[in-house]
């Protein structure tokens, strides 16, 4: 039977008589709790649920703590209801700490079924409770209220519960806010021990001004005054306290000043308990120092030889592993003898692998020629094509996890099979992938415009061959004057003119080359690239950056300049 199992099982033993006591008009009081073990409404702390096993993975724990070895695993001693009674009136308390059976109840689930968990929390109260009773001195209130973490979080500076009640005191984010704590993506301060230790006191100071007595002031802690104050209108007893307005509040906080007495006792009483504390196995002293620049804890942490895991024990205020000092000053907790050394090296450390961290201020978008580059430096480009996949589904698949699977969009996925919205076992799911293969250019053949000298070259070995063949003066003559062919036909026999004239033509053709194609400027325009240029002239980008000798990618056209087009 899981532990909440038998908590609620314990409170569901009532008498027919105690739940009279709770359905009657007169408010029960403290000695009616105590003979009747009676609410089975009660909804218990998140923390109860807190998985222990991952709690000892906590790099804190692993490193800075050790189990007490004088005592080994022993069981739990039975411990009378007269003796808890008298214990807890030995405490020395400002909030009053009386004794019930909801408390035994939470008192037993601390001391056997969660014994791990009172372990791990021991261990971590050798460095949160310094900073939770500093906060409370500050604001001169009972030092025991430094057991509130306990039931809150259990002492997770990362808990979140399911209403988003966030870190060691379990801040709402309108509360938070309403303390100008800072909450957006990279910093979250409700999770910072020191800054929410700080609120946590402050809104505990203002609850009490408000109803003058410790019970109600924690309830109010967990519930809010809207709800307190409701069930003291409902409540006809003279006497208005936790325990007269018990039947009117709300089912979660109904239980929560019982087990704030129950946390309260074993966190003194543990020993008597033979529950074994993570004792400390090394100091953990530390310091604070500002920063300045925005600094990622991996650059920290490879300059200053400290675990990543450590920095984030000590800073779990910063979410992302990023300390954003370039939009304002923060605080950065270090152990006490790296402090000095991250000062000294705050130049190395911001410049530690500073390309990878770095955010662009400014970025030109892409037109698409450059996207990608070319392999090994060909000439070419890349073309998208689609493609389609066809993939059945398999047990625990979901339209998102398909989709993740081959890397297309939700929506893309949905709207290839119809715009449906859940996909079942078996079925088969149409997939349309897009791919991008690279097409290199075919080689040209040289224009006249651009081969000019080629044309030359190719047809010089030609004309000498004429010459050979034909008598020297008639070659010259017919190339140089168009007159002069019929003076030829007259001195020349008839079978060395004919040869003449069909083999001066060629020679005649090398002699005038093609005109170039005209070349024009353009003015480039706001917003003007060169593939927008291109398109508009109907010409390419490869010419334009041929034409006006521009090198790159991607060259960046400014508006008004010069522009060659052919």
């Amino acid at each position: 039977m899981t532990f909440l199992n038998r908590l609620k099982t314990l409170m569901l033993s009532a008498t027919a008589a105690g739940v009279a006591a709770f359905t009657a008009d007169a408010a029960p009081s403290v000695l009616t709790l105590s003979q009747y073990p009676n609410d089975s409404t009660i909804i218990l702390p998140e923390s109860f649920e807190t998985d222990t096993h991952n709690m000892m993975e906590n790099w804190y724990l692993q490193n800075y703590t050790a189990l007490d070895a004088d005592v080994d695993r022993k069981p739990d001693e039975e411990v009378s209801d007269e003796e808890i009674t008298r214990r807890l009136a030995a405490i020395p308390t400002t909030i009053e700490m009386p004794f019930n059976s909801i408390v035994r109840a939470y008192i037993d689930a601390y001391t056997k079924k969660n014994r791990r968990l009172v372990e791990n929390m021991l261990g971590m109260s050798l460095y949160y409770m310094p900073i939770f009773e500093q906060a409370l001195e500050r604001e001169n209130l009972p030092m025991e209220l430094k057991y509130l973490p306990v039931i809150e979080s259990a002492m997770n500076p990362d808990a979140v519960s399911r209403s988003g009640a966030t870190g060691l005191w379990q801040l709402m984010l309108a509360t938070a806010r309403g303390f100008n704590m800072e909450v957006n993506t990279l910093v979250d301060e409700r999770r910072d021990p020191v800054a929410s230790s700080a609120t946590a006191a402050k809104l505990l100071r203002q609850l009490y001004d408000i109803y003058h007595d410790w019970s109600l002031a924690i309830a109010a802690y967990n519930c809010g005054p809207g709800n307190v104050n409701k069930a003291m209108r409902r409540c006809t007893a003279e006497k208005k306290d936790f325990w007269s307005i018990y039947p009117y509040l709300p089912k979660e906080t109904r239980g929560y000043l019982p087990g704030f007495i129950a946390a309260t006792y074993v966190m003194t009483y543990y020993k008597h308990h033979n529950i074994s504390p993570a004792l400390a196995k090394k100091p953990i002293l530390t310091d604070s120092v500002h920063v300045n620049r925005r600094v990622h804890f991996q650059q920290i942490a490879d300059v200053l030889q400290i675990p990543v895991e450590e920095l984030k024990v000590l800073n779990p205020q910063y979410r992302q592993e990023c300390i954003p000092g370039d939009l304002r000053p923060y605080p950065l907790v270090l152990p006490t003898n790296l402090t000095y050394s991250y000062i000294m090296s705050e130049d190395a450390i911001c410049g530690n692998n500073a390309d990878q961290y770095a955010r662009r201020l400014t970025v030109e978008p892409s037109t698409g020629d450059s996207a990608q580059a070319a392999p090994d430096g060909q000439e070419g480009e890349w073309v998208t094509s689609e493609k389609t996949l066809y993939h059945k589904v398999k047990r625990g698949e979901t339209m998102s996890s398909i989709a993740k699977k081959y890397g297309v969009s939700l929506w893309s996925l949905k709207n290839a099979n119809g715009n449906i919205r859940t996909a079942r076992r078996g079925q088969t799911l149409k997939v349309v992938t897009t791919e991008r293969t690279f097409k290199p250019k075919a080689p040209e053949s040289a224009s006249p415009a651009e081969g000019d000298d080629l044309l030359v070259k190719q047809e010089a070995p030609q004309a000498a061959t004429e010459d050979t063949t034909a008598p020297a003066p008639v070659a010259s003559s017919v190339s140089a004057e168009t007159p002069a062919a019929p003076a030829v036909k007259e001195t020349a026999p008839k079978q060395s003119v004919a040869p003449a004239k069909s083999k001066a033509a060629p020679a005649k053709k090398t002699a005038s080359p093609k005109k170039k194609p005209a070349t024009k400027t353009v003015t480039a325009k706001s917003g003007d690239s060169l593939d927008r240029i291109a398109k508009r002239n109907g010409t390419t980008v490869k010419k334009l950056k041929r034409l006006n000798r521009l090198s790159g990618n991607n060259p960046i056209i400014q508006p008004g300049q010069k522009i060659r087009v052919k």
